[in-house]
């Protein structure tokens, strides 16, 4: 199915523990009620620990510049900041690339060889880039790019997947929990077993979200919000942020009879994820992506945090099935999404009921 896809991107001095503790509040004791009523308030905070050059930044998410020659292929992308809505009421001032959290996905072929360059349109901080889906010396080509500098890194994609990538700037905990996180999918040169039988495919990415730019609480805490983002693989999809009802509200589609086939991953930056589709077995799963790696008849899919994989069931009956991460705590703070299944594939505009 994707290999019938042109390449395509759909539309997305290191910070150091000094400074993200000047940023935080004040440590002087204060009763129990009043440090409860204090963490309330910055868990909602959109202006909660932000550095002061990013106060009164809102960069608009940008497109992905991307060219194909042959096999060799030119991306460009910008870290910059952006406000992502987490939940209604709640905007985070992400650390970002191209404005997007997760980021824009990246489609390339098995053997590509990929020109990056990052942007950092970000007044303070150094960002980089790391790909899952390359072979290289992290030291020459995962370097910082500096505060309104860009930097360009050669490398191939040798191996199908699908990838995250991230920041991999000190501390890179910051830099992934604040956003700096995406997919990147290796389309393997002879396509897997089952794609003549895929009838849907979507792109499902699960992240987490904590105190804002709060190093403590993403090193030791729990994350506030869990969330499934979807991104397109084909005109007409949704492309979505880390956001808690963005596909939990409005399902992906299929109709009766449909195989559907999900490209995963988990970016985390800290929690496993178990995936499960509500009334449905899987047909095949290929762990990581990878046509080598297939498995028949399961239940749930482990990912580890940066973990992919490729989901297909088939829906037999019309009616609406969930898709959760089975850790249920998680998918109580919103890592809950709907496939909505119609005799014809389009939404038939009845309310979505359950979780």
């Amino acid at each position: 199915m994707l290999r019938n896809i042109r390449i395509q991107v759909v539309t997305a001095l290191s910070i150091s523990v000094l400074m993200l503790s000047a940023c935080s509040e004040s440590q002087t004791k204060v009763s129990p009620e009043v440090e409860n009523t204090i963490d309330a308030v910055h868990a909602k905070s959109e202006t909660s620990n932000v550095i002061k050059p990013h106060q009164g930044i809102n960069l608009q998410p940008t497109p992905v510049k991307m060219e194909r020659r042959g096999t060799e292929v030119f991306i460009s992308m910008t870290a910059q900041i952006t406000d992502i809505e987490v939940e209604e009421g709640y905007t985070y001032k992400a650390w970002t690339f191209n404005g997007e959290a997760p980021g824009p996905l990246v489609i390339v072929n098995e053997g590509d060889t990929i020109h990056f360059t990052l942007e950092n349109k970000d007044p303070a901080i150094p960002h980089s880039m790391d790909f899952h889906a390359v072979q290289t010396a992290p030291n020459k080509s995962f370097t910082d790019v500096a505060p309104n500098e860009e930097g360009t890194f050669t490398y191939q994609a040798m191996k199908p997947g699908v990838f995250m990538y991230h920041c991999g700037t000190a501390p890179m905990l910051a830099h992934i929990a604040n956003g700096m996180h995406g997919v990147i999918i290796v389309q393997p040169n002879d396509g897997y077993p089952t794609d003549k039988e895929v009838d849907k495919e979507y792109v499902v990415i699960q992240n987490e979200w904590y105190k804002y730019n709060d190093l403590d609480d993403m090193t030791n805490g729990e994350p506030s919000q869990v969330v499934f983002s979807t991104k397109a693989l084909h005109e007409g999809q949704a492309n979505t942020n880390g956001t808690v009802t963005a596909i939990k509200n409005k399902p992906l589609l299929a109709k009766v009879g449909d195989k559907v086939r999900i490209y995963l991953n988990n970016v985390g930056p800290n929690e496993i994820s178990s995936f499960h589709v509500v009334g449905t077995i899987f047909d095949d799963v290929y762990l990581d992506g990878n046509p080598e790696n297939h498995f028949e008849g399961m239940q749930t899919v482990i990912l580890p945090v940066s973990g992919g994989a490729i989901v297909e069931f088939t829906v037999n009956e019309e009616g609406v099935y969930p898709f959760v991460t089975h850790q249920m705590n998680h998918a109580a703070k919103g890592a809950v999404g709907h496939i909505k299944v119609t005799v014809d594939g389009n939404d038939d505009g009845q309310a979505l009921q359950g979780n």
